[in-house]
């Protein structure tokens, strides 16, 4: 049962997949989904490629492809954060593929840990969208760094009964000190930093000047005594909404959609000041060990399949064209999705590549932030 059927259970009074599973994660207990996978054949662990990826993503479903080909899932190893997760490369790490966003592909690239994929090597390739990988800080030689895997907003999400939205939906609702105690945020400040430029007034074509830290700084200590919660984990803070703790918070598609399944009322908010829009994929590191397998897992998730569950179960765009013909256009509006995903990011802002240093700052002056300086 995906999202969609959920959404119906619950105009039907019937339990949903995710509320149970999500009933069950939060008592301890996790849904062994991998051992009902077909399994063609027993390959070892060290065979596999090994998939660099923010929690969440480390699931079956989007290797439906890879596993009738391989037998198996790939490794993972999970993220929170992309400053974690290129950190951890630039100390040694070696995973075959990991998964930033398109945003940060010039500042990764050029530490010299990646190589562009070699498109012909994936038969999906035919039918991903081409807008969401043509742009020239993401091609060498005519090959892209970075493949799409899913695409979306950041903006608020907020419970429609206990938050006491008054006028226009707008970032000042994550500001507003009468639910002092009772917001939350994202903690990365990939996201975090960019939001705040919009509620700050800040063009992204500005964000690196000092008056731009400046003004977004500010803007950050003044809602820092107003947050009871900062987390990338993206469960931490679904429950936290779902339970009535926060009333309202930074968030993605994600949220809002399992939310909404589980009966919890609660809305994505169309920010009148425009939400975060972004595009991420993953990227082959230059030393990939297990490069064939490389290929497959890529391959695997810019299949229909994995694109289908990212709309239906995540509420995340979709790459692939064909994903989107299963879908009507009622259904795409209940997901907050359009078909032509050209028109959601550029009905946002979307982000512009920095350079290490400037990251570095940023990150700095967040984390900073965080503790209360």
């Amino acid at each position: 049962m995906d999202v969609l059927d959920q959404l119906g259970a619950l105009r039907e009074g019937k339990l949903s997949r995710r509320a149970f599973g999500r009933s069950l994660f939060a008592s301890g207990i996790s849904l062994v989904t991998v051992p009902m996978l077909p399994r063609r054949a027993q390959a070892a662990a060290e065979d596999h490629a090994t998939y660099f990826t923010w929690g969440g993503f480390d699931i079956p479903d989007y290797f439906d492809e890879y596993v009738a080909k391989r037998g198996e899932l790939p490794n993972f190893v999970t993220f929170g954060s992309v400053e974690e997760a290129l950190n951890k490369l630039s100390s040694g790490f070696v995973a075959d593929i990991a998964h930033p966003c398109l945003s940060d592909v010039p500042r990764w690239s050029s530490t010299g840990l990646f190589q562009p994929v070699d498109t012909s090597r994936l038969s999906n390739w035919a039918d991903m969208i081409p807008e969401l990988w043509n742009v020239p800080y993401n091609l060498k030689d005519g090959m892209p760094w970075m493949v799409p895997f899913e695409w979306g907003q950041t903006s608020i999400a907020y419970r429609t009964d206990l938050f006491d939205l008054q006028g226009e939906e707008s970032w000042d609702m994550l500001w507003d000190a009468r639910h002092a105690g009772r917001l939350g945020s994202l903690g990365a400040g990939g996201d975090v930093w960019w939001c705040a430029a919009i509620k700050a007034g800040v063009p992204f074509d500005q964000i690196n000047t000092d008056m731009a830290f400046e003004k977004i700084s500010a803007v950050l200590r003044e809602q820092r005594p107003l947050i009871r919660m900062y987390t990338d984990d993206t469960t931490s803070l679904d429950t936290a909404l779902a339970a009535g703790e926060i009333v309202a918070s930074m968030a993605w598609n994600s949220s809002v959609v399992s939310l909404s399944a589980q009966g919890v009322p609660v809305k994505f908010a169309r920010p009148k000041e425009g939400a975060l829009t972004w595009v991420c994929g993953m990227m082959l590191h230059a030393q990939a060990p297990k490069i064939d397998s490389a290929y497959d897992v890529l391959d695997s998730l810019i299949s229909e399949a994995a694109a289908v569950f990212n709309m239906r179960d995540y509420g995340y765009g979709g790459v692939n064209r064909k994903a989107f013909a299963g879908f009507s256009d009622e259904e795409l509006a209940v997901l907050g999705l359009s078909r032509n995903p050209v028109d959601t990011l550029q009905a946002g802002h979307f982000g512009i590549p920095q350079t290490a240093e400037w990251d570095r700052r940023m990150t700095e002056t967040w984390e900073q932030i965080k503790l209360g300086f």
